[in-house]
């Protein structure tokens, strides 16, 4: 993911007024907590039960009370930090560490380090897959994915992705997806395994960057730097729609709850996707 050139001074709160799946969503400014201190920033990671939000910040993670605003802790030594994955059963948290090519390891509640690990060349991407019990970081300079294994805190294995990767998510029972950022491409593949079960093309998507999954549903969102947001069959790769996004897409996230797909733009804007408003609505869910 691509760190931003300035100092962070604030994160921003957005509220869903009113907003069932039928119902057009409304969004207004809640709050705005004043950060500070030096440093870029990249993803953000919440830890909804905790109320703590995780905020990388180029050689630390800046932990936030999302209740009171206020800083309670950082991880330090995390050499070009680029996201945190979370397994709170095990009471732990990892980062990934680009300018070192490692991972830390921190215990959630004193954010002190307990291990450093080795993964492939600038780590960028980090997710957690509960289906493989596994902690995966996407390596931008060795074009593969590491695989740790969250019971031995070792490493269980590499996925070669022959392109550079960005942004990743789990469907949380054996498989997991990532963006191809110079390949304009969707790789699938086994969380255990760890074999490359599918290449898809992504037509009509230029440099594809934050990628976000309904899993309820089987659907993918990726956001290109086209402005354009590609939704895809997670099972066959199929481009279902391609709805407008702002310029300079980043992350992207779905909320199940109001099955809403949010896109952060460079722009300054964030760009809000009804799914009921789209082709891609084809629900699975009951």
């Amino acid at each position: 993911m691509k760190r931003a050139g300035s100092i962070a001074v604030g994160v921003l709160l957005l509220l869903t007024v009113g907003a069932t799946p039928a119902a057009e969503p409304g969004y207004h400014l809640m709050k705005s907590f004043k950060v500070g201190g030096d440093g870029g920033w990249d993803y953000l990671t919440m830890d909804a039960a905790a109320r703590r939000l995780y905020i990388s910040r180029s050689s630390r993670v800046v932990v936030l009370d999302t209740d009171s605003g206020k800083v309670v802790g950082e991880i330090a030594g995390t050499n070009g930090v680029h996201g945190v994955a979370l397994v709170p059963q095990s009471n732990h948290g990892y980062s990934s560490n680009g300018g070192d090519a490692s991972v830390t390891v921190f215990d959630l509640k004193t954010f002190k380090e307990i291990a450093k690990i080795k993964v492939g060349m600038r780590p960028d991407a980090i997710i957690y897959d509960p289906g493989s019990e596994r902690v995966f970081t996407f390596n931008a300079g060795s074009k593969d994915a590491t695989a740790i294994d969250v019971k031995t805190e070792k490493v269980a294995g590499t996925v070669k992705l022959e392109g550079k990767p960005e942004s990743a998510v789990a469907d949380e029972k054996g498989m997991v997806f990532v963006n191809i950022e110079d390949k304009n491409q969707v790789v699938a593949f086994d969380s255990r395994e760890l074999t490359v079960k599918n290449r898809w093309n992504l037509e009509g998507c230029d440099e594809p960057t934050g990628m976000a999954m309904d899993r309820a549903n089987r659907r993918l969102f990726v956001t290109c730097h086209n402005e354009k947001m590609a939704v895809l069959d997670a099972d066959s790769g199929k481009v279902i729609a391609t709805p407008a996004i702002g310029k300079g897409t980043d992350a992207c996230i779905f909320d199940p709850d109001t099955k809403l797909a949010f896109s952060s733009n460079g722009e300054g804007t964030l760009t809000v996707v009804s799914l009921m408003k789209c082709s891609c609505a084809l629900s699975r869910a009951s």
